[in-house]
């Protein structure tokens, strides 16, 4: 399978990941690539833990499974890092993006992990630019920056497409949600 990417989403229930998770689904089969966005259904309860996926590939997707070996591990909830092994499997050359205000270098010693780690203050984003902490929107933006999956313009288009849609009877937060995308874009931290 050619270009194939495979992340794995680690949250809580009720911030988002599993809805970032299907929206990267609906952003990347817009650009013409075949997709998977699910989630892996457990306690189904507000803060329980949940893990959701995404596989992005230029040909069909023939594996049906969860998520094993992702090439980019998304953490929206930096509390899990002590209690999820959120780093299992992860390849090598793969990258972990946290929803955190440490540095990325903090962040690599709590993990343990020899490989790429971003941070982003989702949490930041999302309050000042939404009024609330919804940080799924900021950690999306992250992810589409960190992995390429789709152009920055590409998703930036097709996000907006998709909120103007999403909140038709809302139209007053389609900037908010914009403006906290393209914060996100430019405060994502790397740690190669």
């Amino acid at each position: 399978m050619a270009k194939l990417v495979e992340i794995r989403w680690h949250g809580r229930g009720g911030q988002g990941a599993k809805t970032a998770s299907l929206l990267l689904a609906e952003v990347a089969f817009n650009t013409g690539k075949y997709i998977q966005g699910f989630p892996e259904y457990g306690p189904e309860r507000m803060g329980a833990p949940i893990t959701a996926y995404n596989r992005i590939s230029d040909e069909p997707i023939t594996i049906h499974s969860n998520i094993y070996e992702p090439d980019y591990v998304v953490v929206v909830d930096e509390t899990l890092i002590k209690s999820v092994p959120v780093t299992a499997g992860l390849k090598k050359d793969g990258a972990v993006i946290v929803n955190t205000a440490k540095s990325p270098e903090e962040i690599k010693k709590e993990l343990n992990f020899d490989g790429k780690v971003y941070t982003i203050d989702a949490r930041k984003i999302s309050e000042e630019t939404l009024g609330a902490y919804f940080p799924n929107t900021p950690m999306l933006a992250a992810v589409v920056k960190i992995t390429g999956v789709v152009p920055v313009e590409t998703f930036l288009n097709s996000i907006e497409a998709s909120f103007k849609h999403k909140f038709a009877n809302k139209p007053h937060v389609v900037p908010k949600n914009m403006e906290a995308v393209k914060r996100a874009l430019e405060e994502v931290k790397g740690n190669e």
